[in-house]
């Protein structure tokens, strides 16, 4: 049994167990632990080399302490009466300012297990469960970008697995002062209950997580990203709108859609060519009988001022020209047991559903040559921005631990796949000097936001309840630091133009896009000539439902809905363009001070008890409050403005005290939308015409 002072550290070494807390940047601490004699690193850690602090550091006999900078750790040996150990270190953290308990270390119960948990797996990996102190008034924010649609992660419990809609960034920002970064990629879970916090990794070689303190939650945000990475400037053309469908078929079919959009005058920043553009999955590169001359479909889009995006998936199909190699170089992701397939899917040729893999995003050989082939079939064919699609991986069924990669077992890391091969796209954009170039992706972990990651919500349904959950699920987001957000405006699945209900819920979600900081129209209509409804409820497609899925959805284009939603989505496209000088503005922010664009109402204000209670409502900015529809049927909208400013409504101008609860009306393209009377001189002329 040893407390330890060394190299700006405290070591605790007890019953075999092995502790490090040590310094990492400003009023931020490295927490490490393992059985035996030393800490381990994890197979992928977030955190960057950290800036020189000079901590405070002591060790006692059976005490020890550590402070840096905001931030106290004290250790301490605790008796267990009645417990499988008679004494265990605990951890405490408290502000050196306030002086007030931030977390702490406990047990479930007295008896076990221990607050650092454990349960050997083989040698070299554990099954680990890490528990604190629950508190009553603790709120929490961020933790990815979930689904749930609760805006305080306090009470939720949730996987640590990365899933189509689900995206596992493992930071938090809590209330009570701190900021919590779980450095971890494994499988796992975790609860923040009533009773205990608890986080769960299904297979790890080792304990690590960082926490830091700070006066604001403006504050610990910035602090988590000094730590994992600033990041980059997003180039102006992609704050404009961006049309998507699921799926342009041909390269004609794309210049005829922008084409219309230039004749019609409407504003149109990007096009993006969905999935299935390839041979094979796995031979990354353009089906030339559909795609017979990329480099004039980029050049005319470029002479039209748009900009041109293509979906590539990190799948590999046993079929593709590639396949051999990198299953003999061991490039691809394999199966512990049984078939080496990860997912069945469609393919293009063959036509049918097959059984695939990915190609191994944790084996750097691996990366560089996916890239190298993602290089010569699409950016030397001039496309410079890549939609990286599936990129969780996708598993069907989700087996973490039947996954071996190049470093180990999936469970022990999966999560960080996303972060690693969007990494090497960034890494190679930079290397051929590609720097207005952009990454829109379904999945990231801790650090994604360094590269030029956009970050969008997945394939979500075409519902009123999915609509809802975008809201939180975009704050949580930018509080893990994913300010590049976005979602697929009207929902992805089974949206029917002829349907009353998807028309409304369509026009309430463009109006909340064009307020998001990625504004992108999305989805697999229903197909042009289906019915509206079945007599059993569901639609008949009259074919199998993945033909349709790999084929093409119904049109999807502004225009495509009539001329009464045309002549919404026209102003809400002119709105749009005239709020992009100031969306840009808080990008340009973002980047130097790490105050994301989207920001929750007590992020924004955290002094103001009351923020907390209007749900479903933000900060874009600093200046505009929007609370979307977000009721089917809804003429109006009850909205609770921050208290200590007046406020203004955009579309009426009238004047309202901080702190009120109003009700306004919400007509189509007009979601309540309100701005500080302060800002309200040069914010007027956005909302002024159109």
């Amino acid at each position: 049994m040893m407390f330890t002072a060394e190299a700006g550290a405290l070591t605790v070494r007890c019953a075999g167990e092995t502790l490090r807390i040590e310094a990492h940047g400003p009023d931020a601490l490295r927490i490490r632990a393992r059985p035996g004699g030393a800490v381990a690193e994890p197979h992928v850690s977030a955190l960057l080399n950290p800036a020189d602090t000079a901590p405070e550091v002591h060790a006692g006999e059976d005490r020890g302490h550590i402070v840096n900078g905001r931030i106290r750790a004290d250790v301490r040996l605790t008796r267990r009466l009645g417990a499988d150990v008679t004494r265990e270190p605990v951890i405490r953290f408290t502000d050196t300012v306030t002086g007030e308990e931030l977390l702490s270390e406990t047990r479930s119960h007295f008896a076990g297990p221990a607050p650092r948990s454990f349960k050997a797996l083989a040698s070299g990996s554990f099954q680990l469960e890490a528990t604190f102190r629950a508190y009553e008034d603790e709120h929490l924010m961020g933790l990815g970008q979930p689904q749930h649609g609760q805006e305080d992660l306090k009470g939720v419990s949730t996987t640590l697995a990365q899933q189509n809609t689900h995206v596992v960034v493992p930071f938090v920002i809590s209330s009570r002062g701190y900021g919590f970064l779980w450095n971890n990629p494994a499988v796992g879970r975790c609860d923040f209950a009533h009773n205990v916090t608890r986080w769960r990794a299904e297979a790890t070689p080792g304990l690590d997580y960082w926490i830091c303190a700070g006066d604001s939650p403006q504050a610990i945000l910035r602090r988590y990203l000094q730590a994992t990475g600033m990041p980059p400037r997003l180039p102006e053309w992609a704050t404009g709108f961006w049309q998507c469908k699921l799926r342009y078929r041909t390269q004609e079919e794309v210049l005829e859609v922008a084409r219309e959009y230039r004749r019609r005058g409407l504003p149109l920043s990007c096009i993006v060519i969905d999935f299935f553009n390839w041979t094979k999955q796995g031979e990354w590169r353009f089906d030339p009988d559909q795609w017979p001359d990329p480099e004039g479909l980029v050049a005319e889009l470029k002479a039209m001022g748009i900009r041109t995006m293509v979906s590539i998936w990190p799948t590999v199909s046993a079929n593709s020209r590639h396949y051999g190699e990198m299953r003999d170089k061991g490039f691809l992701l394999r199966s512990e047991r049984g078939l080496p397939a990860l997912i069945q899917f469609p393919d293009k040729d063959p036509y049918g559903v097959h059984f695939m893999t990915y190609y191994d995003a944790f084996n750097p050989e691996a990366r560089d040559f996916h890239w190298a082939r993602a290089k010569e079939g699409y950016l030397d064919r001039g496309l410079e921005n890549f939609w990286i699609d599936a990129c969780e991986p996708e598993l069907r069924p989700l087996h973490p631990e039947n996954v071996r990669t190049y470093l180990g077992n999936g469970a022990e890391m999966l999560s960080a796949y996303p972060v690693l091969h969007a990494r090497r796209y960034a890494e190679g954009l930079r290397a051929a000097g590609k720097t207005g170039s952009v990454l829109l992706c379904r999945s990231t972990w801790a650090g994604g936001q360094r590269d030029p990651v956009i970050l969008w919500s997945g394939d979500v349904w075409s519902n009123w309840q999915d609509y809802r959950a975008q809201v939180a699920a975009g704050l949580h987001a930018a509080m893990s630091g994913m300010g590049w957000w976005t979602t697929d405006i009207g929902g992805f699945y089974e949206g029917h133009r002829d349907d009353p209900s998807f028309r409304e819920l369509l026009v309430r979600w463009f109006e909340f896009g064009v307020f998001s900081p990625i504004c992108r129209l999305h989805g697999v209509r229903i197909p042009d000539g289906v019915p509206f409804s079945a007599p059993d409820g569901e639609v008949d497609y009259g074919r199998p439902v993945f033909e349709v899925f790999t084929d093409t959805g119904g049109d999807n284009e502004v225009w495509s809905y009539g001329a009464d939603l045309l002549a919404v989505f026209t102003r809400l496209l002119h709105l749009r363009e005239r709020l992009r000088p100031y969306v840009q503005a808080c990008m340009e922010t973002f980047a130097e001070e790490g105050i994301p664009p989207m920001r929750p109402l007590p992020f924004a204000f955290p002094s103001d008890a009351g923020a907390r209670a209007q749900q479903g409502a933000y900060m874009l900015g600093p200046d505009l409050l929007v609370a979307p529809v977000l009721e089917e049927g809804a003429e109006s909208r009850q909205v609770r403005l921050p208290a200590g400013e007046a406020w203004v409504h955009v579309w009426s101008g009238d004047l309202h005290d901080g702190g009120a609860a109003v009700t306004v009306l919400c007509p189509y393209g007009a979601p309540p939308v309100f701005c500080r009377q302060g800002a309200w001189d040069a914010r007027r002329a956005v909302f002024s015409t159109g």
